[in-house]
């Protein structure tokens, strides 16, 4: 699990351009699956067969980013965000182009800290020119951030861990699962972080009888932080609420069922903002009940967050159990 969390998490793969990470992970799978196809907004849909109802599954792809939007005559480049970006988390981080382009960010002088925001912000390629930068990045283009992953024993540290370690969960589970009660559609979906986009178009074609997304979630368990349940190393967590999605009292009391049935290390998940993709999902045609599996993550949005291993293979073990339980059963 450790090296494929870091695989995944090593490819630049911003939301719009998932596709270096949705061609890893279609060779990741392609011997666990019955069926491998990619829709028309570029989710990858992995199907395995096992029963009448169906289960969708939803980890997504991409990663937050940001994207060219002015080149200077110094050639400095402006740039604006693609997900959601803290502008005082980025001074000097440097990013990468999907050709290997590197830059560092910078900033304008300001006289106080408040007044940070992504317009005084610039990413220095290390030329001396417009046409110089041109040659390199053009407007339009998106860069992820570029940072390396770090193994501390039984917790790492990585970029884009949201929410590559819920690819890797998915991935993982799909190469465990031996007796699928259900049809599996384990979908890896695109613009999860600009608005919840490639899980909404794909539940739409699938039309589940049940979803269950596989996210991170923020934790409480650090100096003054907020007054939320969640911790690392507490097991996998079963989520009640956050912004996007009140979950069913039957999807939740499935999952928490599946947990203690099989010892499976659990805790519960309500977080005041944010959403993940089972948000969407929940609103596809006459709606479809949605539950989420979560990996508490600390530092989100960042280009450093971490995870505990133990978390991470308890939410395996839960994806599995719930793919080995007959819907309805």
């Amino acid at each position: 699990m450790k090296e494929l969390i870091r695989n995944l998490t090593a490819i630049s793969s911003p939301s719009g351009r998932e596709e270096p990470i949705r061609a890893f992970i279609q060779k990741e799978l392609e011997n666990y699956c019955d069926e491998l196809k990619v829709d028309t907004l570029g989710n990858l849909i992995a199907v395995k067969h096992g029963g009448k109802a169906k289960l969708q599954l939803a980890a997504h792809m991409d990663e937050i980013g940001i994207i060219v939007t002015a080149i200077d005559k110094q050639g400095f480049l402006r740039f604006a965000n693609v997900g959601g970006i803290n502008p005082h988390r980025l001074y000097g981080q440097r990013v990468r182009f999907k050709d290997g382009t590197m830059g560092v960010i910078g900033a304008e002088k300001i006289d106080d800290i408040k007044e940070l925001t992504l317009e005084k912000l610039f990413i220095d390629l290390g030329v001396t020119s417009e046409a110089e930068a041109k040659a390199k990045v053009g407007v339009g283009a998106m860069a992820a951030f570029d940072h390396s992953f770090v193994d501390l024993g039984h917790r790492v540290i990585a970029k884009a861990l949201d929410d590559r370690v819920g690819c890797a969960v998915l991935i993982e589970a799909l190469k465990r699962v031996r007796k699928p009660q259900n049809d599996l559609y384990c979908t890896f979906t695109v613009q999860e972080e600009v608005g919840l986009r490639g899980a909404r178009t794909a539940a739409f074609d699938l039309d589940p009888d049940l979803a269950i997304a596989i996210d991170v979630t923020d934790t409480g368990d650090t100096p003054e932080a907020r007054k939320l349940a969640m911790k690392l190393g507490a097991g996998a967590a079963i989520k009640v609420k956050d912004a996007y999605l009140i979950t069913p009292p039957r999807v939740k009391e499935l999952l928490t069922e599946l947990a203690e049935k099989n010892g499976i290390p659990y805790q519960f998940e309500v977080l005041p903002f944010g959403g993940t993709d089972a948000g969407a999902i929940q609103l596809t045609k006459a709606g479809v009940p949605s539950g989420v599996i979560s990996i508490p993550c600390r530092y989100l949005h960042s280009h450093s967050e971490m995870v505990d291993l133990n978390d991470v293979e308890a939410a395996v073990r839960l994806v599995v159990a719930a793919m080995e339980h007959p819907l309805g059963g």
